[in-house]
């Protein structure tokens, strides 16, 4: 058999990330119908259907399965080599893009990259979204790292490496108290409106399962899973809110806002999300090797 094409195998590894020959096609810069005859002279010459139909969807078959085994590997050390070739140039910046899940803490990140933020070599973009969207670009090479505080899921399809790079402890966080005032958890937490993680989120189901182990009652002002605008919320109001201090450091540091409590055996993951491979950045290696305690610091 001749050799693969390997402008066709490119194609074909393009259409199987994406799953669809629309939106292949776009990132591509060429026709759908072009990048169809593609992939049907690499099915020809390999004499097996690489994807069959599902609605729109397209889906690997068995022999679509194998191929996809190889090209990842392939193009994926093609990116790897491209990457270290372009680090060891003297005259070129390093590139380092981050995604950041909507979700996690401004503060947090920003602690995260504190120490590149002052190296002129290197050159840092950051991108928000959603967790999905963000992996999905992390596997295409277009990010280098993601930040969430959310584990990815295990049945995710291609390969990669979540690191637990800190954890903190929730705290009940609030306007400082006045003088002589006291707050006592079982006791108090009632008297106060509160700001919480929305049903079906990790942290709200441990937190009910304190409050009802300790009996607590509480009343809820709002539900809010974005950790930035739980920030301004506690910040801009009377409430109480559940979060890691870390998302209010300026504001603990300054008086603004002050911690009431810990909750004994409830914490905020934070992980770091890259894709698998030979070659790992040396500046995603030196953030990677820090200390929990040196990226929560306040």
């Amino acid at each position: 058999m001749a050799k693969i094409n390997f402008n066709h195998l490119y194609y074909f590894w393009m259409i199987a990330k994406e799953g669809n020959l629309s939106r292949a096609a776009k990132k591509l810069f060429i026709s759908q119908s072009a990048l169809s005859t593609q992939l049907k002279k690499l099915e020809d010459q390999v004499n097996k259907p690489l994807f069959h139909r599902e609605g729109r969807i397209l889906k690997l078959t068995e022999a679509g399965q194998l191929t996809l085994t190889y090209a990842d590997k392939m193009f994926t050390l093609g990116h790897e080599l491209g990457s270290m070739l372009k680090g060891n140039l003297p005259a070129n910046r390093t590139s380092l893009k981050i995604g950041v899940n909507a979700s996690l803490s401004r503060n947090f990140v920003g602690n995260f990259i504190r120490p590149i933020l002052t190296k002129d070599d290197i050159e840092l973009v950051i991108d928000s979204g959603n967790q999905e969207e963000l992996l999905n670009r992390l596997n295409t090479h277009q990010l280098d790292l993601v930040l969430s505080n959310f584990r990815p899921n295990p049945n995710i399809q291609f390969a990669i490496k979540s690191k637990l790079i800190a954890k903190q402890q929730m705290s009940i966080v609030g306007k400082p108290l006045k003088e002589n005032q006291t707050f006592e958890f079982a006791k108090d937490l009632k008297n106060y409106q509160l700001l919480l993680p929305g049903n079906g989120t990790e942290i709200r189901a441990g937190f009910d399962q304190v409050c009802d182990a300790q009996a607590v009652r509480y009343n809820i002002m709002a539900e809010i899973n974005d950790m930035p605008a739980l920030r301004l919320l506690v910040r801009d109001s009377n409430c109480l809110a559940l979060l890691p201090i870390v998302v209010v450091q300026d504001e603990i540091r300054n008086n603004v806002l002050a911690e009431y409590c810990k909750i004994p055996g409830l914490f905020e993951n934070f992980y770091a999300i890259s894709l698998k491979r030979h070659y790992e950045p040396e500046v995603v290696k030196a953030l990677l090797s820090r200390e929990a305690e040196d990226i929560l610091s306040i």
